[in-house]
């Protein structure tokens, strides 16, 4: 049992989903290690003509990818992607 924000729940708490490694793959893909040790390959490509992501289309910029505050971010974390997008949209390796 816990309480969040004044309610309380029975069971633990979900832990917080955090990435651990990633690495940039070919084709706008991305290999990501999370805390609770499962690996996925996403795909950036279906995300790239959306305005947040538009400098990614740059092949340069998208391989400069790095693990900012848990999250796979880009351009010194002006752009991010949430851990559960690639988590839950990713596939196993």
């Amino acid at each position: 049992m816990y309480e969040l924000d004044g309610i309380v729940y029975a069971g633990d708490p979900e832990p917080i989903l955090e990435v651990l490694e990633l690495r940039p793959l070919d084709n706008y893909r991305l290999w990501v290690k999370f805390n609770n040790g499962e690996q996925r390959i996403y795909d950036m490509r279906q995300k790239l003509n959306r305005p947040a992501f538009l400098p990614l289309q740059d092949e340069n910029v998208f391989r400069e990818v790095s693990v900012l505050y848990g999250a796979p971010a880009w351009c010194d974390g002006t752009i991010d992607i949430a851990p559960e997008a690639i988590y839950n949209g990713g596939t196993a390796p």
